[in-house]
Formats: structure tokens, sequence, C-alpha cells
């Protein structure tokens, strides 16, 4: 640089930094408040006496529940009450706070002042006199009415209770060592059913015995005036509930199935980890949807016709396997980054490819195996995950444990490129490979280990233990390594945390499987778009169609996406005569020749557009084929296990 221009812009910068620095000291420039958490960490530490919960939930026209406590103070302690935010099962901090109202607490008909923590808003700081030693809490839990306003737990036939929204809990202890004493009353001729013990009925309220905070919380209700019930065997009840008692007509053989999967679980693992365990099953098209897990019970809901339409919904089925395995993966062994004290600590989700992931494997080889699900439908249900995962590109940048921080920062909300951005995909893609484990240790022990040693081996150990046993990275290593030496670190760490792998596909291949394409949808997204009224074009065009031809999904750089159509565009006409979905498959059939463009008319935010789609491709769905001659390893691993003893 010319000398002379250099030491001019010295010049100018010294002025610059200058005019700058006398800038700023002519401008208010604030410092942080900081922050000082006055809510006492847990301890393992007792209350003085267990806390009494009361709630009404009669209240159905309006969906209400009302809720009373008596909850006793510490001596020479501040009061803090908590409303449960980080909720075990659901993987973030799911507490319903919006919905709680009407706070009231009163110590001897007086009452007392509280402030909401401004920092840790879940918390109220309760203003408490010396010599007081108990206080009644009141409020409402306004459940929500329309699914606008959240999922909705109350109907006029039926209700699913969660103790969490339902109660506070004083700040100071672990949830296991505040003892609580619930009850509940229920509508007139309603049954209800928790796992909860030394439940007495006086008329329409259910008195339980009492109980730690940390069961309370894990034991949710199911409760309606359309209930069934049905012994499994082992201590384990299938509870149904429907909107209408016509729903409940379950024949011999459909309860045989859900008994297969009792049996085909405790072979699996070898013991249990429950004194008894209450399946709920809600048939409705009215209650919001769930599944969620407990360590003695779980939480469902399916479609009304689970039992009356028994051949046309085998997709569905998986559901209760899936939640029945979490008893042992999840719920007592559970990864010690998830298990929390109390439910004002955060979780840290990075396990949860062993937590979800290898229990969506569990869930279809249970389904198999039980025969709740066809061997058929599982493979089907395998070969989605493979075309899916083959072609999604968000796999690029976004490893599968990092996946698992979704469920915290994306609060399971959609999102406009869902195959970009990726979502909860420890799900469906660890089961994938959990299937590529389970073949290598095949592979490797010549058939003569499976991962089904290693799910004794890690989850059936300590039979009836019901409380948690952690674990980590390098225990889940050990295990497998005990189970057949190889580089398990390696493979877990390659095929889990590190973007940018190959398809997960290895399982499937070394299982005596190939995936497909096909111009038909396999057995399961057959299903599936019956069942959603849908149309899923995503190998195609990259779309999938809700049933008023609105778009759904686009998947990142397929041909609609070239095309700049996105979710919410709705597909009017295509190749000049009004949508249907045999037009449009039709369409994309004559497209093949690679001359005709699929011509569509959209409207998006009230503006037409006409869109010429050039793609040949054809229709193309997954499916998974056989390679080999007789019966694969595959085919092993989802044959019963009960048909052997």
């Amino acid at each position: 640089m010319n000398p002379y221009i250099f030491s001019r812009t010295l010049a100018a910068f010294a002025l610059s930094a200058s005019l700058i620095s006398a800038a700023s000291a002519q401008n208010s420039a604030p410092q942080p408040v900081p922050i000082v958490s006055t809510i006492p960490e847990p301890q393992d530490r007792p209350l003085p006496a267990p806390m009494i919960l009361q709630v009404d939930a009669t209240d159905i026209d309006r969906a209400i529940f009302r809720v009373q406590q008596t909850i006793n103070v510490e001596t020479g302690k501040p009061l803090i009450l908590l409303y449960p935010q980080w909720l075990p099962g659901k993987h973030g901090p799911r507490g319903a706070l919006s919905e709680m109202t009407g706070l009231m607490i009163r110590s001897g008909g007086k009452t007392l002042r509280w402030t909401r923590d401004p920092v840790q808003v879940y918390a109220f700081h309760v203003d408490v006199s010396q010599g007081t030693t108990s206080v009644d809490v009141e409020f409402q839990f306004t459940s929500p009415i329309r699914e606008s306003e959240g999922r909705i737990v109350v109907t006029p036939n039926m209700m699913n209770v969660q103790w969490e929204q339902v109660a506070l809990y004083p700040a100071g202890h672990f949830t296991r060592a505040i003892q609580v004493q619930p009850s509940i009353t229920l509508p007139e001729g309603w049954t209800g059913v928790a796992a909860l013990d030394g439940a007495k009925i006086t008329g329409n309220r259910i008195d339980y015995g009492i109980t730690s905070f940390e069961t309370l919380v894990d034991s949710s209700m199911f409760a309606g005036p359309h209930y069934k019930k049905w012994d499994l065997g082992h201590n384990v009840t299938l509870n149904v509930w429907a909107d209408d008692a016509k729903y409940l007509a379950a024949k011999p053989e459909q309860i045989a199935a859900h008994r297969a999967l009792v049996d085909e679980s405790l072979l699996l693992f070898g013991s249990k980890h429950f004194d008894r365990y209450e399946f709920l099953l809600g048939l409705t098209e009215e209650l919001g949807g769930i599944g969620l897990e407990h360590h003695r019970s779980s939480e469902n809901t399916r479609e009304t016709d689970y039992f009356t339409e028994w051949d046309d919904n085998m997709s569905e089925r998986g559901l209760l396997p899936h939640e029945f395995v979490h008893s042992w993966n999840g719920k007592f062994r559970r990864p010690a980054t998830m298990w929390t004290p109390d439910y004002a600590t955060p979780m840290r989700d990075n396990l949860l490819w062993v937590y979800e992931g290898q229990t969506s494997f569990w869930d279809l080889v249970l389904g198999a195996r039980a025969g709740l699900q066809s061997k058929e439908m599982v493979l089907a249900e395998w070969a989605k995950y493979a075309g899916f995962y083959a072609e999604q590109p968000g796999r690029i940048w976004r490893s599968v444990e990092d996946t698992t921080h979704d469920p915290i920062f994306g609060a399971r909300k959609p999102k406009p490129f869902a195959s970009q951005a990726r979502g909860e995909d420890y799900y469906n893609e660890s089961s994938l490979i959990w299937l590529d484990a389970d073949m290598t240790i095949r592979t490797l022990s010549k058939g003569t280990k499976s991962l089904d040693d290693f799910a004794k081996a890690f989850f059936g150990v300590r039979d009836a233990d019901w409380g948690v046993l952690t674990y980590d990275f390098d225990a889940i290593v050990r295990t497998l390594n005990a189970v057949q030496p190889y580089d398990w670190a390696k493979f877990l760490d390659t095929k889990l945390r590190q973007p940018g792998q190959p398809a997960p596909l290895a399982g499937i291949e070394k299982g005596g499987y190939k995936l497909v394409w096909k111009e038909e949808p396999n057995i399961f997204d057959k299903e599936l778009m019956k069942e959603g009224n849908n149309f899923n074009l995503t190998h195609s065009l990259g779309i999938s169609l809700n049933k008023d031809a609105s778009v759904t999904s686009v998947l990142w750089e397929s041909p609609a996406f070239k095309a700049n159509i996105v979710n919410g565009t709705k597909i009017i006409a295509v190749n000049g005569y009004a949508y249907s979905k045999d037009g449009l498959a039709t369409a994309i059939k004559a497209a093949k020749d690679g001359k005709t463009p699929i011509r569509l008319i959209v409207e998006r935010n009230k503006r037409f557009e006409q869109i010429d789609i050039a793609y040949s491709g054809g229709l193309r769905y997954p499916h998974l084929e056989v390679t080999g001659q007789g019966k694969t390893a595959m085919d092993h691993l989802l044959s019963p296990r009960r048909n052997k003893q």
C-alpha cells in the first residue's frame, strides 16, 4: 500500500474512534440487574405431614377442575409453591400454567399474599407469618374447550386427569419425598381408573391412600360412563373407555392379541418393574389424542373403531406396545440427565435415541410377535421410514442426537419446511439404527445373539424394582460389548451423533431385505392415507395434501419446492380439470414420458396462479423387498417367542 494512503487511513481510523468514544461517553449505558434465585434447590427430605389434595372434576360442561389443597409449612423456612413445569414423558417444559386460574392461599381463614417469581414464573412466593403450620390452597384448572386452546381433556363422555395440572407442591424437596393424599370427585355414574393404591369409593368420590407426589404425577387417570376392562394376565389390565358403549365390543381374538403383547414383553425383558400395570385407553373422536408412558400405566387414545373395524386399523396398533415398553425403557431405566429431583429442574434429552428410539424399535417387534400387527405391516412401516430418511435433506446438517433437543425448543409446533429443519427424528431414524445394531449382533455372533439379549441385560435387571435406575452413554456401550464385542462406541457415535451419514438402510440390508420404489403405496402408507384422508406424494412431487387439497408439507428441493409451492397452497385444478386424487395421480403417471408437464392451478392467499411442474419420475412409494431365499434375519426378529417356550 502507498505510505501516504496508509497514513491517511490510520488518521481517519483514529478520528473515527475518537468520535465514537465521545459519542459513547454521552449515551446512557446500563448494566444488567443480577439474577439471584431465591428458590431453594430440591433436597431429599420429607414434609412435616402429607399434603391433602382434593379435585372436583364434575364440571364437564365447562371442563373446569376445581382444586383444594392443604400444605404444611416448615417452621422457619419461606413457603414457595411450584406448579409442575418439566414433565416426565413430555421431554420438555410442558406445564399447563396458563390454564391455572383463581389462585387463593389462606391460613386460618385469612387470605395470604402471594407473588409470582419474575424469573421462575412457575413459582409462587407466599407470605406466611411466624407460627403458621399449614396453608389452604384453591385454584381452578380451566382445561381447553377448543383445539385452538390446547389438547381437550374433558368431554361429555370422557376425561383424562393429569395430576400435575391440578396440584402445586412446595419447593426445596425431591418430589419423591413429598407425601400426598389425593381424592377426586367424578360426575355421577362415571368410572375412573389410575394406578394409585388404596382406592376407597364413596358415591362418585374416590379417595386414594398416601403416596409420593412423584408417583401421583406418574399415575394419570381416565374416566367416563362407558367403560370395560379385561385381565391380560401378570397383573396387567386393559381399561377402555369409549364415546359410546357400542365401541367396547371387542372380540376374544382381539383381546388375545393384547394378552400376547404382555406375554411377549415379559419374555423379552425377563422381569417386571411394576406390581400392577393399567393400560388406560380412550376410544374417542372428541378427547384430544395422547400416548404417554408411566411406570405402572399409560395414557392412550385411538379412534372409536379400534375394535369394531379391527381389520382396517392395523397401522394404529403400535401405540400400546410403545407405551408398555416404556415401563422398562424410559421409566425404570432412564438417562441420568433426564431423571430430575423435581419438576422445576430442566431435563437434558441427549439420550432420547435410546429412551424413545429403542422403544420405537421394540414396539414394532413386539407388535409383530404378539400379532397386533402383521409382519407385512411392520416391514411396510420400516419401509416408510427408510424411504423418508433416504431422501430427507435435513440429515446433511443435523444429527439424530441433535433432534433430541427438538421437544424443548421446537415445542412440537408445525414447521414451514420440516424435511430441512428436521423434527423429532430420534424416534423413527433411531429405530432403523437399532435394527442395524440387532442385525450386526446377529451377524457377528452367527445368529446366537441379538438385541433381545441387550434388552434383558440392560432393561431386565432388578426384577420387581419399580424405582429408577439411571444410565449414560458408556453404560450402553458396555452392555452391548458384553452381549457381542464390537466397536459400539464408534457405531453409535457415528450413526447418531454425526450429521451427513448415509441413509440408515444397513439394518434392512443385513436383515435380508432392500429398499425399492413402486407406484402403489405400501400397506402402511395406504392405511395412513385412508385414515387421514390425505394424499402423500412426498417421494414424487414432494408434497402431501389434506382432504381439501391443501398442501401440508413440502420436501426441501423437491419439484414442488422448486416451483415455489409452500404449505397452505391449495390445488384447484390439474391439467385443466378440477382437482381430484385420481386426476393428480393420472397426471403424474402421464408425465413419465418427459414431454408432458403437470399443470396445476393453485390458490394461495386469495391469489391464483398456474404452475407447470417438470417431473417425470412417476408415483414413488417405498417398499421392502426380500433379497435372499428362505427365512431372513428380519423374519426371525419378528417371529413370536412365546411359541418356543
